[in-house]
């Protein structure tokens, strides 16, 4: 689970739904901000949306956008364009900070 810090837990989960995600959701205005954290391997199918950039934190991803193939591993980032089509291949362990330039992009959603 997402290493517990108390700036970061005061933050609402995001109603995101992908099985073994662990997130918290950060408005900023007229964009999003979400921590991310898989705890299992996970594929997310093709899709596009307002632009997304992202760091990784921990862990490996395989990021395709368009016909673009990359392997991301902590430290680096990547960026969608806006409608720019992509799908991924998330191992478990894998921790992002996502931004996303859409205020609604996610929901909040309850801790229970």
């Amino acid at each position: 689970m997402i290493e517990k810090i108390p700036i970061i837990d005061e933050h609402p989960s995001a109603e995101i739904p992908i099985d073994g995600l662990v997130s918290r959701l950060i408005q900023a205005g007229e964009q999003q901000f979400v921590f991310m954290e898989f705890e299992t391997d996970t594929e997310v199918a093709l899709h596009s949306h307002e632009a997304q950039w992202g760091v990784v934190l921990d862990g490996e991803m395989e990021l395709t956008i368009g016909k673009q193939v990359l392997f991301l591993k902590k430290g680096d980032t990547y960026y969608i364009n806006k409608g720019e089509l992509h799908s991924a291949k998330i191992k478990a362990g894998y921790k992002d900070l996502t931004l996303f330039n859409q205020k609604d992009r996610y929901k909040t959603q309850s801790d229970t």
